[in-house]
């Protein structure tokens, strides 16, 4: 059953590190975007699904949204979209964004879990990033949503940081785990090209190097564990019953429908993102054609989704299906990478586990992509 992603492509200032599209909260362009998500609605008419698994709102930051403005954003959807009775709704929000107004908004059009852009406990961290946000707007967020009735609750969290020791990290998780959040995602920094903290040559050298960040890494596993989060993916954990449907559903190679300038969608194995461009957008909608990339626009081959599946389903704990995976591409996994899968085997990287799950244990997920980079 497909899902559906919604980017909201506003924040009140951009964070040193982001790639994501994003554009400066002005509510002239937020008008200009909404008349859009309803025109893009239209057109995709002939994409829409009968029925939708999961939906993410994301940004930007959504929750930048004005209450009469988020309003209207449901108001687009609702009528047009069948999600089913289960269906697992994420919003996006950072600290600072939120209010008990909007919080019963959500609440009241079925959001039932929220994301928090949090990052660090540190305010020092905070403002090196570029994070608008002090530690006391994080609790009061999670006050505000706690008060607001949300039992599924995510925090962003990153560690490697421009000058993060591993005494900074820890007392952050430790945090963390005080406030007891149904799911974590923790990123280690990457440097994305051309963002003020990748022009920053201060900032940059000053990031923890791989040993540091490789300690970070095993020492939120560590302390995780112990606090009782199932460690379910290479960068996501989860108290169990908790893991996040909607990326569960990309890494499974599910359809997915996306809206918004810079979003992505893959359906029936052609994946095509939108301009990553607010006037662009509105110009190609204008004139009645989808706002696609054309350098974005891509039919998957059958080899190529088989990498991705591979790529993806060795990030996750419970690994790859062998048998899934042959009924799915009509293939042994074996007899298409034998001298990868042997050699990774042999050497301790790889397990097959209860004869049909192939998994890369847990000890090398740290260092999986130069593992993953064999199957591209």
């Amino acid at each position: 059953m497909p899902s559906l992603y919604v980017h909201v492509p506003f924040c009140l200032r951009k964070c040193a590190y982001c790639a994501f599209y994003s554009v400066p909260l002005q509510r002239s362009k937020v008008e200009e975007y909404l008349q859009g998500l309803d025109q893009e609605i239209a057109l995709r008419q002939g994409e829409i699904p009968d029925e939708v698994s999961t939906l993410f709102m994301g940004g930007g930051t959504p929750t930048a949204l004005s209450e009469e403005e988020l309003e209207t954003v449901f108001s687009l959807l609702e009528p047009r979209f069948n999600f089913s009775a289960s269906a697992e709704k994420t919003m996006e929000a950072n600290p600072g964004t939120l209010t008990a107004g909007k919080l019963h908004i959500l609440k009241n059009h079925g959001i039932n879990r929220i994301s928090l852009g949090v990052q660090s406990f540190n305010d020092a961290l905070l403002k090196r990033i570029g994070r608008i946000h002090s530690v006391e707007d994080i609790y009061d967020g999670v006050n505000l949503i706690r008060g607001a009735g949300f039992r599924n609750l995510n925090l962003d969290l990153m560690f490697g940081l421009p000058g993060q020791t591993s005494e900074d990290w820890q007392k952050t998780l430790a945090e963390v785990i005080t406030i007891q959040p149904e799911h974590l995602s923790i990123y280690g920094l990457m440097l994305e090209e051309d963002t003020p903290l990748a022009l920053d040559a201060g900032l940059s050298k000053d990031l923890p190097d791989d040993d540091a960040q490789a300690e970070m890494y095993e020492l939120g596993k560590e302390m995780l564990g112990r606090a009782g989060y199932i460690h379910y993916e290479t960068s996501n954990y989860a108290l169990p019953g908790h893991e996040c449907q909607h990326n569960l559903g990309y890494w499974h190679g599910e359809e997915y429908l996306g809206l918004g300038p810079g979003a992505v969608s893959c359906l029936k194995n052609r994946r095509r993102k939108n301009y990553e461009d607010l006037v662009k957008y509105r110009e190609k909608l204008e004139q009645g054609d989808l706002p696609i990339d054309s350098l974005e626009d891509e039919s998957l081959t059958n080899d190529e989704r088989i990498s991705e599946r591979i790529i993806l389903g060795l990030r996750l704990a419970h690994g790859i299906n062998l048998e899934n995976f042959k009924k799915e591409f009509r293939v042994d996994l074996f007899e298409l990478y034998p001298t990868v899968l042997e050699r990774y085997i042999s050497q301790g990287v790889l397990r097959i586990e209860e004869g049909k799950f192939l998994k890369m244990y847990p000890e090398f997920w740290f260092v999986a992509n130069a593992v993953l980079q064999e199957f591209v």
